[in-house]
């Protein structure tokens, strides 16, 4: 089966993000291409992430490239014209957020793949990250009951890159940087639902930009009925390392969970739920959720892997001599245990006879 071709569209931080992800995860998928306004920036970049083509001309790559798919990881002012350009080439996009800098330029975006057939794809990851998703499906299963608040934060010192503090280049600070994450989020919890209200209270507390820093933003939806009070919390002034965290109100539990701190969320549930985590006991009261156990314990990538080497010939990574290197190990220790001594390695010959009963 052939592989969709990806053309990554910028060199900074989520640039790679992309591209190692592509790499990692997404088999069915490879990078072929890499632009920079600068080639020798794109050709390191390229080098690096082990990517065959860089450019540093964007039509050119559009007509020489075999790309399916452009992946827009550039500075928010560029999103516009570079997605006009690949639609209008034949090529389906994939954009970073915010998804433009005004809403007319949003609506030409949408009209331009449309009109060429092509899918626009809006990368916000909040919908697909694996503790979030969870916390949602919980949720869905009436676990809190009616929702009533919901809260998002995400934190740090800044971002990292100059052109996030110039207004001109980002279309705000710190709220069109992070803060759709929030908004986002709010509308997928509340199944594509449209706010009411907004009421926003923005800072700039020291950084040398011409936007906000910090904001707390609240916004009001109706649903079913029942008014939803959600308020996000962005900032780029908090020191000590990256927050991002959530909190789920509802008339019966409450849920708390942050992408960055351990495997699992904290959960109160009065009706409890369908699973907590491997030999947990009952789901009523406090318990901590598992996300994505399976793929948190590596049986994805472990089987991805190994459809990986059955098409492409490879050597697994943990083979049947690495079974058996295992299992030496296991038979040596009964041994050790049985004869109570210390059994030197290796110690089995083919023709041993492994410990049959430990007792």
């Amino acid at each position: 089966m052939n592989k969709t071709k990806v053309a990554v569209l910028g060199c900074g931080f989520i640039s790679e993000i992309h591209i190692s992800s592509y790499q990692r995860f997404v088999h069915d998928a490879e990078v072929v291409a890499v632009y920079s306004h600068h080639l020798d920036k794109a050709r390191a970049f390229a080098e690096k992430m082990g990517v065959p083509a860089a450019y540093d001309d964007v039509d050119a790559l559009l007509s020489e490239c075999e790309c399916d798919i452009v992946d827009i990881c550039l500075p928010n002012f560029l999103h516009h014209d570079v997605c006009l350009k690949a639609a209008r080439a034949g090529k389906h996009v994939i954009i970073e957020k915010p998804l433009c800098l005004s809403l007319q330029e949003a609506h030409e975006m949408i009209a331009a793949c449309r009109e060429n057939g092509k899918l626009l794809m809006y990368a916000e990851e909040l919908c697909f990250a694996p503790k979030y998703e969870r916390v949602r499906a919980i949720v869905e299963s009436g676990a809190v009951g009616d929702v009533y608040m919901l809260k998002q934060c995400e934190k740090h010192s800044g971002p990292h890159s100059r052109w996030f503090y110039e207004s001109d280049k980002s279309g705000g600070g710190v709220m069109m940087d992070m803060g759709c994450h929030a908004i986002a989020w709010f509308m997928w919890m509340l199944k594509n639902t449209a706010p009411k209200a907004v009421y926003g209270n923005f800072m700039h507390v020291y950084h040398d930009t011409d936007a906000e820093d910090h904001s707390i933003t609240q916004l009001e939806f109706e649903c079913s009925g029942r008014k939803v009070l959600c308020v996000g919390e962005d900032s780029w002034v908090k020191q000590g390392g990256m927050q991002d965290c959530i909190e789920v109100y509802g008339d019966k539990g409450v849920c708390y969970s942050d992408l960055f701190q351990g495997n699992s969320s904290q959960m109160y549930s009065l009706d409890g739920y369908d699973y907590a985590s491997e030999k947990a006991g009952a789901t009523t009261g406090w318990t901590f959720p598992i996300f994505e156990e399976a793929f948190n314990q590596g049986y994805p990538q472990e089987l991805t892997h190994f459809v990986d080497c059955v098409r492409s010939g490879k050597k697994p990574v943990s083979d049947g001599e690495y079974g058996k290197a295992v299992l030496e190990v296991i038979h040596a220790a009964y041994l050790s245990s049985k004869e109570g001594r210390k059994v030197e390695l290796p110690y089995f010959s083919k023709a041993a006879k492994p410990v049959d009963n430990w007792r």
